[in-house]
Order: structure tokens, then sequence, then C-alpha cells
């Protein structure tokens, strides 16, 4: 992995994966967004539309504090990348802009230890919705703390891979990031 902090590194990095650039976001209320294939000024952008006109940052700069948590993330980010255990689930998230339903699925998601899958079914009785597996892949599509929150490690009721974003090579990166922890499809063991 490398780094490429670039002008902005009190509130944004780069760091290079196997599958292109993954673009980090931090405030000092947490990690904002972590988004593969992605520049940072893209997901300053998507970040201006969630958080409004100056998307939580002044003159391009995070606020204080935004560093320690923008630090903890590419550590954590490139040593899962590398498939090397890291503590993803305890990086402060800035949850701002994001909707009810929606945290509510990826709080849950982040409960999934790695190692560990479950499908769209299960995470939805998880978080007590029974019956809302799609409105859950719907959510998990719309994750903006990529790795953070393991939507990889939710997968299709039989154990196949399910859906994995819109990027033509999604799947195959899901099934990468599993095999990075141990994984191999299709899965029998899912947890509830």
């Amino acid at each position: 992995m490398t780094l490429d902090p670039g002008a902005d590194s009190a509130s944004s990095a780069t760091i290079a994966s196997a599958w292109g650039p993954v673009a980090l976001v931090a405030t000092s209320r947490g990690v904002l967004a972590v988004e593969l294939r992605s520049s940072a000024e893209a997901v300053r952008r998507l970040l201006r539309r969630r958080l409004g006109a100056d998307g939580g940052l002044v003159d391009g700069v995070a606020p204080a504090g935004a560093g320690r948590f923008l630090e903890q993330a590419v550590s954590a980010v490139a040593a899962a990348l590398d498939g090397v255990p890291a503590p993803l689930e305890e990086i402060p998230l800035d949850w701002t802009g994001i909707a009810g339903w929606d945290r509510r699925v990826l709080e849950g998601a982040r409960t999934i230890g790695r190692g560990q899958v479950t499908s769209y079914g299960r995470l939805a009785r998880r978080i007590g919705a029974p019956g809302a597996a799609r409105a859950v892949g719907a959510a998990m599509g719309r994750n903006p703390f990529w790795l953070l929150v393991p939507c990889h490690r939710v997968v299709a009721g039989d154990g196949s891979i399910g859906g994995y974003g819109d990027d033509p090579d999604g799947t195959e990166i899901k099934r990468d990031l599993l095999a990075l922890e141990g994984i191999a499809l299709p899965v029998a063991d899912l947890i509830d």
C-alpha cells in the first residue's frame, strides 16, 4: 500500500489497492467516507451533496482532529487490503447525512466480524426487520464507508456471492476480499 496524502492531508488521503485507488475523507467526528476507485476530489463532491455547500470542509480542510481519524483509517484499510487483521470496526465514523434506515443497516453490518459472513435476510432479521432483505441490499449499495462497514461479508441466502456495488468487477472484488479473510464461496456457515 502507498499513501498519497495529496494537498489536503488533514482531511483526505488516497491509498493504492489491487482494484484501484481508495479515497478516504475524515472530519473531527470520524471517517466520513471510504470509496474504492475514487479520487479524494470525487469524494469531496459527494460529501458536499451529503453535508451541504461546503461538504463540512472549510477552504478544503476538515476541522481540527480529522487527521487522527484519517490516520487510523488509512492504517487499518491498508492492513486489511494486505490480508492482515485490522480493527476496522473500532474506527469512529461520521454518520452525518446518513438516513435512519441506511444507518441501521450499516451499523448492523459493522458487527459482522472478520472471517464471518451472513446473508441479507439474516442481517435484516438481526436488525429487527425480517423480510427486508432487498431493502438491506439497497442500503448496503449506498455504503459510503467501504471496508469500515464490511458489506462484502453479506452474501446471498444460499451462501453464494450475491451482489456488490455497481462496479462491473464488483463480484470479483467481493470474492477477493472474502478470500483475504480466509472465506471461500459458497459459504455454508452463515451467522445470525
